[in-house]
């Protein structure tokens, strides 16, 4: 893998932290939610953020 740039990681950091933020707040919707399907809708939202963010890691 080639050296990362300044501007690289300071991408990879704006990015881990959105799907970081976005993580939290549909596991947190998901877990208020009394609809099934909003439920449903919301946690697979969070387990998609959950695995870009890890993905991104990977770069680190």
């Amino acid at each position: 893998m080639s050296d990362i740039s300044i501007l690289d990681l300071q991408n990879l950091r704006h990015l881990i932290g959105g799907y970081s933020t976005t993580h939290c707040k549909m596991t947190e919707y998901a877990k208020d939610a009394q609809d099934p399907e909003a439920k449903k809708l919301f946690q697979d939202a969070a387990d998609s953020a959950m695995k870009n963010k890890q993905e991104l890691m990977k770069f680190l």
